[in-house]
């Protein structure tokens, strides 16, 4: 609590509003309030943590320097940290960071040195420039200095809203964030419950908090980057088991469908980690019953990439349980595409693909307008009983990324076809590099990417490989670097593509 009260953030990050967000209060019968960190300078909480750290830095190591490893917000924040304190800065970014987060770090004039395909990648690199010049490491959460400067934001809570308050949801990453609000939070309002959010492919924090011990993740999803991190930070952990009363974890649909919450009633764009906390909320007091609660969220960032707003609007339905997605099978008959119409009665259709299969069956592909999930086990329910075959997609994450857009695509000469689903850097040449190493031997039977505005693309793939170059071609896949998921027995594969 003193650090955070010493802290110098203040002289270049400024104290950020608490908005009463009406409509979502409307919405869910609480009282919800918005801290609106996307109002910083660099559109992000990292400001904090980052000046307070390096205004803390000896003279003779601010001026040799700094260096960061970072994909975006954090690297922002060092980057305008060091243009405030007039030293110079050098940040590490990965190969595949969109270009406006990079013109975005060299406008504070920043050095930017583009290496690897991930996070990991350029964290090590950032440590060789460390060692070879001398420079001082900024970390992005693992730091006392880093972690008082992000707990400045619940001393700025307190004061704006000075009554009660029930809970304050949170963004983990690392941990630096929810670390600083809560050590401060729990020293002068211990009542006060302090709620960690995480996706359900990024969360570290709460299978560590499971196991008592920091748990490492094999891989993590990129969709909220701002928290993608396969390991939560050493210090951060320890203040975590203290301070954190319970773990949230939401999915990428619940995440888009907090977005677009939170445009309708703020008219702000946040990015995916930056609307993680409403996500939570939304989530936990849906599932406790709450009503009639004083809740605070953290808009924690906004820096989002435009093309990516495709896929959040896409996505959105389907999060806040708005839109069912389902596979059908319907007899190949005269009227029988007709009578399955009439069958999904009066509710609004948001898509339909129809694919002739053969003389006795069909396959539909629909998306349905719902207002809950009650209403979407009642529609599978109907449809059944009228003797529907029924395949709830609405949670398939292949089917919602792939399939949707491949209906049609059967292809019964295919003899050994396996299918996967690659994710690859968004960068020139990811994909050559992975065709390249390919046998000649191996023939792509399928294929299909749709470009989202993430650093990595994802790719569905269909791969005729023999039984006897099994061994061999274990080997490329371990070979290519790339994430790859075998998603043969899919079962909306099978449907729609096998």
């Amino acid at each position: 609590m003193k650090a955070a009260l010493l802290s110098r953030v203040y002289d270049v990050a400024k104290e950020t509003s608490l908005d009463h967000a009406r409509t979502l209060s409307q919405r869910t019968g609480n009282q919800v309030w918005l801290k609106r960190e996307d109002e910083q300078p660099v559109f992000s909480f990292k400001i904090r943590g980052a000046y307070n750290k390096m205004a803390s830095l000896d003279s003779e190591f601010l001026k040799r320097g700094v260096v960061a490893s970072s994909a975006g917000n954090h690297a922002q924040g060092v980057a305008l940290s060091a243009q405030r304190l007039g030293c110079r800065a050098v940040i590490v970014m990965p190969t595949p960071t969109p270009a406006i987060k990079v013109e975005a770090v060299r406008s504070f004039g920043a050095e930017v040195i583009l290496c690897g395909d991930d996070y990991d990648a350029a964290y090590a690199k950032a440590r060789e420039v460390e060692a070879e010049e001398g420079l001082t490491f900024i970390h992005p959460y693992d730091d006392p200095a880093v972690i008082a400067g992000q707990g400045t934001i619940a001393i700025e809570i307190l004061r704006q809203h000075p009554g009660k308050i029930d809970a304050i949801y949170v963004a983990v990453g690392g941990g630096g964030l929810i670390s600083g609000i809560g050590a401060c939070i729990k020293e002068l309002m211990p009542e006060v419950r302090i709620i960690g959010v995480e996706p359900e492919d990024a969360d570290a924090m709460a299978r560590s908090l499971r196991a008592g011990e920091i748990v490492t993740l094999d891989r993590v999803g990129r969709f909220a980057d701002g928290v993608a991190v396969r390991r939560v930070g050493q210090q951060t952990f320890e203040i975590a088991k203290e301070v954190i009363d319970e773990i949230v974890v939401v999915s990428n649909d619940e995440i888009c469908a907090a977005m677009k919450d939170i445009f309708e009633d703020r008219r702000c764009i946040l990015e995916p980690s930056g609307a993680l906390a409403y996500a939570g909320l939304k989530r936990h007091i849906s599932h406790h019953g709450w009503k009639d609660k004083e809740l605070v969220a953290i808009a924690c960032g906004a820096n989002i990439n435009f093309d990516s707003l495709r896929h959040v609007s896409e996505r959105a339905e389907i999060g806040e349980h708005r839109e069912a997605i389902l596979a059908v099978t319907i007899p190949e008959r005269p009227g029988s595409f007709l009578q399955f119409c009439r069958a999904i009665g009066d509710r609004n259709v948001t898509e339909f693909n129809y694919r002739y299969e053969s003389e006795s069956a069909a396959h539909v592909f629909v998306g349905v307008k719902i207002a809950n999930l009650d209403e979407s086990g009642r529609l599978v329910a109907e449809l059944r009983e009228q003797g529907y075959d029924v395949l709830d997609l609405t949670q398939n994450e292949l089917a919602k990324l792939h399939i949707r857009h491949m209906v049609g695509g059967r292809a019964p000469g295919a003899s050994h076809e396996r299918l996967f689903q690659v994710s690859f850097p968004e960068r020139a040449g990811a994909l050559l590099q992975f065709l390249e190493k390919m046998s000649a031997n191996w023939n792509i039977s399928l294929f299909h990417y749709r470009n989202h505005g993430s650093d990595f693309g994802h790719v569905l793939v269909g791969i005729q490989v023999p039984e006897r170059d099994e061994d061999a071609f274990q080997r490329f896949i371990q070979s290519t670097g790339y994430e790859c998921i075998e998603e043969t027995d899919n079962p909306a594969c099978a449907l729609f593509l096998s």
